[in-house]
């Protein structure tokens, strides 16, 4: 079977290309951080400076997911792989342990800046991202939540986890991108492919599997999440909802008005074409809207 090559810093072309970015590829480096004995957490280091935001993905995702939002936003900031996925090792729980991955996002962040900053979390990583801001306050300047609240339920992403729970291995990669097309029909092939690339390895038989499938699964029961709704309740941070209005988005009329309750000075912002996915399916909306934020921390 032929054997795909690839290397993870010679995409970004791609996305500028495709979203008619006329910006400059700023220096990206990958980062590993010690948060557990010999475990890792990895992530994306954009730009130069000391960074200015925070992003953490959804379940099945990598930190890849942020590539074109980071061009368009042309600031230094850190996009992190949660335990399990992309290139960090393994959690001790499943890949899903929400409460176990926060403890490990806070120690990497306690090495990597010294201020607090705000902090994007897209579905799994905004789960994570509510349950950091509450135990880490000092590490929590503002609170963006894509496509994401504690109303979110098994119902709700049926058909996202339907996906993710398919096939644990794939004969080859035209097999995987044709099941990956067929989830996504509204986004290009190109970025399809770009994304496997990111988010799958080819193992030496030849055959595929997602990067977040490739470690042994953990029985150990997940520490528990609690209120999750209580716990948003309690931020003191300024909290804001990017939430996709197409079809796809996890989040309903009920979650919103539940957020306002809970927290009435929080912000929801409506993101037309975008389902679940915002960040891939209006990257450049989202980071105006991220721009935005910044520009009021």
């Amino acid at each position: 079977m032929t054997r795909e090559t690839y290397d993870e810093f010679s995409l970004f072309e791609e996305n500028r290309s495709e979203w008619g970015l006329s910006v400059p590829i700023p220096p990206v480096q990958r980062f590993f951080v010690a948060v557990d004995g010999l475990r890792q957490v990895s992530g994306l280091r954009w730009g130069a400076g000391e960074p200015e935001l925070v992003l953490i993905h959804g379940g099945a995702q990598n930190a890849h997911t942020w590539d074109t939002v980071a061009l368009a936003l042309q600031r230094p900031l850190l996009a992190l792989d949660l335990p399990g996925h992309g290139h960090s090792d393994g959690s001790p729980y499943s890949g899903s342990a929400a409460t176990s991955h926060a403890k490990d996002v806070a120690v990497a962040l306690d090495e990597l800046i010294s201020p607090p900053l705000p902090l994007v979390g897209m579905s799994l990583g905004g789960i994570t991202s509510i349950i950091l801001a509450a135990a880490r306050p000092d590490l929590v300047s503002r609170l963006v939540l894509v496509d994401i609240t504690p109303g979110v339920n098994a119902d709700k992403a049926r058909h996202i986890t339907d996906f993710v729970n398919g096939p644990k291995t794939f004969d080859d990669f035209d097999t995987l991108l044709a099941r990956t097309i067929e989830h996504n029909p509204t986004r290009s092939v190109s970025s399809l492919r770009r994304g496997i690339l990111h988010n799958a390895v080819q193992r030496p038989d030849g055959t595929w599997v997602w990067r977040h499938q490739q470690h042994a699964p953990s029985d150990r029961p997940a520490p528990d999440a609690g209120d999750l709704w209580g716990t948003l309740g309690s931020l003191t941070m300024p909290v804001t909802l990017v939430r996709g209005m197409a079809a796809g988005s996890v989040v309903d009329d009920a979650d919103e008005a539940e957020l306002l309750r809970r927290l009435p000075d929080a912000e929801v912002v409506r993101v037309e074409g975008a389902g679940h996915s915002v960040q891939g399916d209006q990257p450049l909306v989202l980071a105006a809207i991220l721009e935005r934020e910044l520009l009021r921390a």
